[in-house]
């Protein structure tokens, strides 16, 4: 068996790379030293340089701009913007047309998948429900009026909703199965309230009272919002990953400075027992994300296996959020008092690990979801 990457997803890594370069994970004000969000906007600049590197269009089609390439590549990408804190709606937004593209009809799919793929068209989800332990698409009703749907409900915690011009919004019609409708930002019956993320990021809640979306705007082919969680939390988990290889590679370069007794703590046999446990927390989040990423890929394409996609989602997730929690706690011991200064970045990382950690939800919960595919798909 073969488990290297292809040339296009190592090509798309080594764009990603010389993009992110020059990136300064303290580029905004410390979210410990400002009381609201760090920035009213993501990272423009850095947008439009993913947008010339062909990033943005990453997993569009060839026909609508983009380069064709799976869930696979999206996550290598993420992980290296995680490395640097990128502030862009990357994973959101290609999450989105993603969905959009394998699901939506062709005239939603004409009408945002070309500028998405060049960024002159920024998407985001809602993904997160009325309190953000819900079933997102339980937040939101859609109901038939005419030849149009109308949304009620809530959403929570929505990613750069202010900046972004289409939301995703997750929702159910009484009759069983989840939507999916496109909804412009500026949207009549649209509202967003201010929030603020753990990591100093600008949320949003989204209310929506009566807001008419077009028939062709919504998708309503089942599991387009199955697809596209799933797509989101693998997503989550590579930047869980790219963020904890990171950290752990700052702490191995202080520790090999910082001396203690006329030697680096780094020799000290409980400094290295520590960093090797983080180490391997990191390889097996590394491997279960490319389980479950090659899975969704596989699905799309019509592959089945013992269990459902969802079940190595699951144990992506797991491995993700106790993961990176367990990576930065140790990587905060190791670095004593220097770990809360906040004119060094491992604060930051530190915060943005605890909204990850959040997002992707209490690993207990994951191993419950998994111990009931277990159950409802005996293994032979």
């Amino acid at each position: 068996m073969d488990f290297t990457f292809t040339e296009e997803q190592q090509a798309a890594v080594e764009a990603a790379k010389a993009v992110f370069a020059d990136v300064a994970p303290d580029g905004v004000p410390s979210p410990a030293l400002t009381p609201g969000a760090v920035a009213e906007d993501f990272d423009r600049p850095l947008w439009a340089r993913l947008a010339s590197c062909d990033l943005l269009g990453l997993v569009v089609a060839e026909e609508h701009g983009g380069a064709g390439l799976d869930a696979v590549a999206l996550c290598l990408v993420l992980r290296e913007a995680a490395r640097v804190l990128a502030r862009v709606p990357l994973l959101e937004h290609c999450a989105t047309a993603m969905a959009v593209q394998a699901h939506g009809g062709p005239e939603l799919a004409a009408a945002l998948l070309p500028d998405a793929a060049r960024g002159a068209l920024v998407l985001t989800a809602a993904a997160h429900g009325r309190s953000g332990h819900d079933p997102a698409e339980l937040a939101v009703t859609a109901r038939r009026d005419g030849a149009d749907w109308t949304l009620t409900g809530i959403q929570t915690a929505v990613p750069w909703a202010h900046t972004a011009d289409w939301i995703a919004v997750p929702a159910h019609t009484g009759e069983g199965e989840a939507v999916l409708a496109l909804v412009p930002r500026t949207t009549a019956g649209l509202g967003l309230a201010e929030q603020c993320s753990t990591s100093g990021e600008r949320l949003a809640e989204l209310t929506l009272d009566g807001v008419r979306v077009p028939a062709a705007h919504l998708i309503d082919a089942p599991g387009a919002w199955d697809a596209l969680r799933g797509l989101l939390t693998i997503g989550t988990c590579a930047l869980a990953l790219g963020l904890g290889e990171n950290v752990l590679a700052m702490t191995g370069q202080y520790t090999g400075k910082r001396e203690q007794f006329g030697f680096p703590v780094a020799t000290f046999q409980a400094v290295a027992v520590q960093a090797a446990d983080r180490y391997i927390d990191l390889r097996a989040m590394e491997v279960t994300l490319w389980q479950a990423a090659w899975r969704l890929d596989a699905a799309t394409g019509g592959a089945g296996g013992p269990l459902p996609s969802a079940g190595d989602v699951a144990v992506a997730k797991i491995w993700a959020s106790e993961g990176v929690r367990r990576v930065v706690q140790t990587a905060q011991h190791l670095h004593g008092g220097m770990g809360a200064d906040t004119d060094y970045p491992l604060h930051r990382y530190h915060a943005w690990a605890k909204q990850l950690e959040l997002q992707l939800g209490p690993a207990a919960a994951h191993e419950e979801a998994l111990g009931d595919l277990l159950a409802a798909h005996p293994l032979g």
